[in-house]
């Protein structure tokens, strides 16, 4: 099963994100839950971080919670909201 997760920073995070940035691509790079996509939402300016943006696949929501509550971030407190969705995924246009 496919899940989006996104993920919106407190306003004043940065400093907090990109003090815990070398442990949350570590986490990431291990976790059990498999990546297919990731990266961090921006500013307008499209460099400065404000968020962060997964597409998972996992057996469960209650899987990529756990992974999420399991991610530095997390632990960091970096993210003001974040939201769950299981995700069909219709159109993958990569190569």
């Amino acid at each position: 099963m496919h899940f989006i997760v996104h993920c919106v920073d407190h306003d004043d995070a940065l400093p907090v994100r990109l003090a815990n940035y070398e442990a949350h691509k570590a986490y990431l790079a291990q976790a059990t839950v498999k990546t297919l996509v990731s990266g961090p939402l921006t500013a307008d300016d499209g460099e400065t971080m404000k968020g962060s943006c997964f597409l998972l696949e996992a057996n469960s929501k209650a899987e990529v919670m756990a992974f999420h509550q399991n991610d530095p971030f997390y632990h960091a407190g970096v993210w003001r909201a974040v939201s769950i969705h299981p995700f069909l995924k219709r159109v993958d246009n990569r190569a």
